[in-house]
């Protein structure tokens, strides 16, 4: 019989600056840790509660509450997926049973999830929402790193984009306005936004808007983020987006995030990995799915003060890996 020991922790991370987007400003980040002990040997995870999708730590904490004894049985990945809905604390429990599940067979994370094996990665940078001084600054501070992504909402965004184009010519940009836009301010700036070489337009509509994307054939590739969690989300999206966001904290954790990837691909639409504002801990899993995506957004340990023991090794906008101490693996990735 199965013995394990659950414990579940929430956790505080003050960030070096204001990190600015269209719906408000934090200074701090919250995250729960689940961690997963069994015959000496334990498997974590991290997921961000987000109040965009009704989460709070206490409810996220109670979730978790809920499926303790089933864990503790021996419960699996896949038997978590009919447990608990998408979300954070399904995926702050499936990647502590992955990383578990490693650490037990010594089995590395990419060869139990079928995954291609690990390799340095571009990741984009963030400029979060502020004035176009201010963003023109942190631009020509990121000119030479590979991938800018910028906040943004319905304020000066000529001025700015344009702003930090002349600071950063080199780098490709995703422009993020987390939907803060309509569909007139699509058509209005989608000649600029090509002119701009504007890479990415991610969920410039509100998730309820998704139909106002319907008849609209712009320049830019438009992706889905708020309105992409798993795979039953992906039938409505068709002829609207032209690329999802995986984030860990909206698929439920690995398991699920796999499956809506491949099955993602399979249906024509393109790949970014993104993130939460969190520790290398909740960037670790994943990092794993992505070698086969378009858009790499991993840069929440950049967004910190400061990090955690054993973090990605970010140099420049480029993830060269992480030790095995982190998470889901025995040996030393690219590092």
């Amino acid at each position: 019989m199965i013995h394990r020991k659950l414990s579940v922790r929430p956790e505080i991370w003050q960030l070096k600056e204001p990190f600015r987007i269209s719906r408000g400003t934090r200074s701090e980040t919250h995250v729960i840790i689940v961690e997963i002990e069994e015959g000496g040997l334990s498997g974590r995870g991290e997921a961000v509660p987000y109040g965009r999708y009704d989460e709070t730590v206490d409810s996220v904490i109670s979730q978790i509450g809920s499926v303790t004894e089933a864990i503790e049985a021996g419960m699996s990945p896949e038997d978590l997926q009919t447990l608990l809905p998408a979300g954070a604390a399904r995926n702050a429990v499936d990647c502590a049973l992955w990383d578990l599940q490693v650490r037990r067979t010594g089995t590395p994370i990419w060869e139990l999830l079928r995954l291609p094996q690990p390799k340095p990665v571009d990741t984009a940078v963030t400029i979060s929402l502020n004035n176009v001084e201010a963003m023109a600054e942190k631009a020509k501070y990121y000119k030479d790193f590979p991938l800018l992504k910028i906040k943004l909402d319905r304020e000066n965004i000529i001025e700015k984009i344009t702003a930090i184009r002349r600071e950063a010519p080199k780098p490709k940009i995703i422009i993020d306005p987390n939907e803060s836009w309509m569909r007139d301010d699509l058509v209005a700036l989608d000649d600029f936004l090509d002119q701009m070489n504007i890479s990415l337009l991610e969920q410039p509509l509100a998730a309820g808007l998704d139909d106002d994307l319907k008849n609209f054939t712009g320049k830019i590739p438009i992706c889905a983020d708020e309105s992409c969690h798993t795979r039953e989300d992906l039938p409505g999206l068709v002829g609207k987006y032209q690329v999802i966001n995986i984030k860990l904290d909206k698929t439920g954790g690995m398991t699920e995030a796999v499956k809506l990837q491949k099955q993602a691909q399979n249906m024509g639409f393109g790949i970014m990995v993104g993130c939460m504002v969190s520790t290398s801990l909740a960037m670790a899993p994943a990092f794993h799915l992505a070698f086969d995506a378009d858009f790499v957004d991993l840069d929440g340990p950049i967004i910190l003060k400061n990090d955690r023991a054993f973090g990605l090794k970010i140099t420049q906008g480029r993830i060269s890996g992480y030790p095995s101490e982190l998470w889901g693996g025995s040996e030393l990735w690219g590092v």
